[in-house]
C-alpha cells in the first residue's frame, strides 16, 4: 500500500508550486517591481547614499545592530520549531493518539505522520539556513558601512562604488531574510496536511493571499507609494 495517497500527492503538489509561485511572483516577474519588498530595496540604497554624507554614523550602526538582532532572534526561533518537530517525530504514537480525539477527528497511520514531520522539519531547517546567512550577510553589511568613504570624499568614484556594492548586500541579505520568514508563513499552511489533504490545499491557498496581499494591496505599501499620504486630520 503507497505510503501518500493520490490526494495527499496532489495537496503536496499544490504546496510546492504556490511557494514556487509566489517565490517567482515576489522576486522575478515584472509585478516585483511594484511589491513591498522591491520599495524597501530601494529605500537601502537611499540610506546608503544619505548615510555617505554624514559625519556622525552612530544611529547608523545602531539601526544595523536592530536588524542583525531581529535575524538571529528568527534563527534562533528556527532551532526551536526543529525541536519541535523532532518531538512530534519521536512522539508520533501520542501525537496520532491525540489527534484522534480531537473534533476533527485525524486518523492517519504512524508512516504517515511521521512523513509530514519530516517534511515540516525540512521547512524549519530550510529557515534556519536563510536566517543565519542573512545574518551573516548582515554582518558584512556592517563591515561595508564602517567602511563607508568620508564625505568629503563622497562625490569620488570609489565612494559610488562603495555605496551601490553595500546597498546591493544590503538588498541580497533583506532577500534571505524574506525567504526565511515565507517558510515560516508556508510552515503554518502545512500544518493542515496533518488534518487532510484538502485541509493543507485550503491553508495554504490562504496563506499565499495574506502574504500577497500585504506585498501588493496592505496599507503598508499605500503609505510608501501614496504621493500624498493621509494625515490624521484627514481621516
Amino acid at each position: 500500500m503507497p505510503l501518500f495517497s493520490t490526494l495527499d500527492l496532489a495537496a503536496l503538489g499544490f504546496f510546492v508550486a504556490a511557494w514556487a509561485g509566489y517565490a517567482y511572483l515576489t522576486e522575478r516577474s515584472r509585478i516585483s517591481a511594484t511589491g513591498l519588498n522591491a520599495i524597501m530595496n530601494g529605500y537601502r540604497e537611499v540610506w546608503m547614499r544619505r548615510l555617505l554624507a554624514r559625519d556622525q554614523r552612530m544611529v547608523d550602526m545602531q539601526i544595523m545592530a536592530a536588524l542583525q538582532n531581529g535575524t538571529a532572534f528568527f534563527a534562533t526561533t528556527s532551532l526551536f520549531a526543529i525541536g519541535g518537530t523532532l518531538t512530534i517525530l519521536r512522539a508520533s504514537d501520542e501525537m496520532i493518539a491525540i489527534a484522534s480525539h480531537m473534533p476533527f477527528g485525524i486518523q492517519a497511520s504512524r508512516e504517515l505522520w511521521e512523513a509530514k514531520a519530516i517534511g515540516l522539519t525540512v521547512i524549519y531547517v530550510y529557515a534556519f539556513f536563510k536566517f543565519a546567512w542573512a545574518y551573516r550577510l548582515y554582518n558584512y553589511v556592517a563591515i561595508l558601512l564602517g567602511a563607508m568613504p568620508l564625505p568629503a570624499d563622497k562625490d569620488t568614484a570609489e565612494a559610488e562604488t562603495h555605496v551601490v556594492r553595500t546597498a546591493r548586500l544590503f538588498t541580497t541579505a533583506g532577500r534571505h531574510f524574506n525567504r526565511g520568514q515565507r517558510a515560516f508563513f508556508l510552515a503554518l499552511g502545512y500544518l493542515g496536511w496533518f488534518a487532510g489533504p484538502l485541509v493543507l490545499m485550503v491553508s495554504t491557498a490562504v496563506v499565499v493571499v495574506v502574504m500577497w496581499w500585504r506585498q501588493y494591496k496592505s496599507d503598508s505599501r499605500r503609505a510608501l507609494t501614496s504621493p500624498e499620504p493621509e494625515t490624521s486630520a484627514r481621516r
